[in-house]
């Protein structure tokens, strides 16, 4: 399972014990092409559950297993149940990295986990490949283990631990299928519809509608097992309940955040930017301030090198108390992420602007000429009347 979206986090930090910290609480493993792969506090809540749920089970599974046995054994799966999810995890992370698309962290968690893309893929293509790779590693693990199984002696706790392997892994494969969202199958259908209808939101609300069925459909399947009086269903109940609802809060987030990306039709770029104006970088701070009503400010260095964009708020607070400074004192640099061109796709200049810690943009042609400013607060206007949070 994948996450789009998210908030980007600062550096990390170190626990008593040495090991690497991030500010919302999960341990740093370790990483991969420079991605962190995080274990969540949560996972240790969820791998508790499991053993306490599954322990029963090994004495049906090893008739004659004592209760260490048992105990071992449980959480022996639930190691294996986070590892499963791991490599599933990885597969969509070592994908999305060769595709280009940048990858924010992995995290495991309770009972999934999530490879956290910094931006949404371009093409339905990248979108389809990066959601199969994860099914596909463990759909490629299970088999692994299965053909292990003929070598290994039956009915040992050996054996069961390579069949436990072999089913956490086909588990994690066939559920991640199902074609809903979050699940990778949902965004495989949402690749599918939009390949084919050329819409995002499109393919995003058919997952959504089948995010929904496979929470119903779970939940459905737990009470079968409690009115059958089936071996296992405890176990199934709890991983479902907490399954359909992670299934149901996560369609309707990425129905959220596909509202919130969506681009109103008709509106192109250049109608909200504001007309660029270019001054010397050595001008008066006060002179700077007055030219910029309703206007976006390069301030441009003498050897024609742009210092930034004045930032009028800064420029307030410098000009009440020495007007005659130089204006690049308070520009704010303009960085590459600050930068848009006026070709780009609405969807992707408001994601862009969504997830960039600025308040005004620089809009160039494809010649590199500046065409406008753009504001924050100014494309939030045109587009809150669809109800949109920023």
């Amino acid at each position: 399972m994948e996450a789009t979206g998210g908030q980007a986090q600062g550096a990390p930090g170190r626990g008593a014990s040495g090991r690497r910290l991030v500010p919302d609480g999960g341990l740093l493993l370790f990483r991969v092409d420079g991605v962190p792969v995080l274990l969540a506090p949560s996972w240790w809540i969820g791998s508790l559950v499991v053993v306490v749920l599954y322990t029963p089970l090994v004495g049906r599974l090893l008739p004659g297993a004592g209760t260490a046995t048992a105990w071992v054994l449980a959480a022996a799966f639930a190691v294996l149940l986070g590892l499963s999810v791991l490599a599933h995890e990885l597969g969509h992370c070592v994908v999305a990295l060769r595709l280009g698309i940048p990858v924010r962290r992995v995290r495991l968690f309770l009972l999934g986990g999530l490879s956290e893309v910094s931006r949404t893929p371009r093409k339905p293509a990248h979108e389809g490949l990066v959601a199969a790779a994860g099914p596909l590693v463990s759909i490629l693990l299970a088999a692994l283990c299965a053909l292990l199984l003929l070598a290994v002696p039956s009915g040992g706790a050996a054996w069961l631990l390579v069949a436990q392997c072999a089913v956490a892994n086909l588990a994690v494969g066939v559920f991640n299928l199902l074609p809903g969202l979050p699940l990778d199958g949902g965004r495989m259908l949402r690749a599918g519809v939009w390949a084919l209808t050329g819409a995002r939101v499109k393919g995003t609300k058919a997952a959504v509608v089948g995010g929904g069925i496979v929470a119903v459909g779970l939940l459905v399947w737990a009470l079968w097992g409690l009115a059958e009086g089936s071996p296992d269903r405890w176990l199934r109940l709890g991983v479902c309940v907490v399954t359909a609802w992670f299934v149901a809060a996560g369609a309707s987030a990425e129905l959220a955040a596909e509202n919130r990306r969506s681009w109103p039709d008709g509106l192109a770029v250049t109608d909200l930017v504001r007309p660029v104006l270019q001054l010397p970088a050595e001008s008066p701070v006060s002179d700077a301030l007055a030219a910029s009503a309703g206007r976006g400010v390069v301030l441009v260095r003498a050897d024609g090198v742009a210092a930034g964009l004045l930032d009028e708020a800064s420029a307030q607070q410098l000009a009440m108390s020495s007007p005659h400074s130089p204006a690049e004192l308070a520009a704010e640099p303009i960085r590459a992420e600050t930068v848009l061109l006026v070709s780009e796709p609405g969807e992707d200049i408001a994601e862009r602007v969504r997830e960039t810690a600025a308040w005004q943009f620089l809009v160039v042609d494809d010649e590199g000429r500046p065409a406008g400013v753009l504001r924050r607060e100014d494309l939030r206007a045109a587009m809150s009347p669809r109800g949109r949070s920023w």
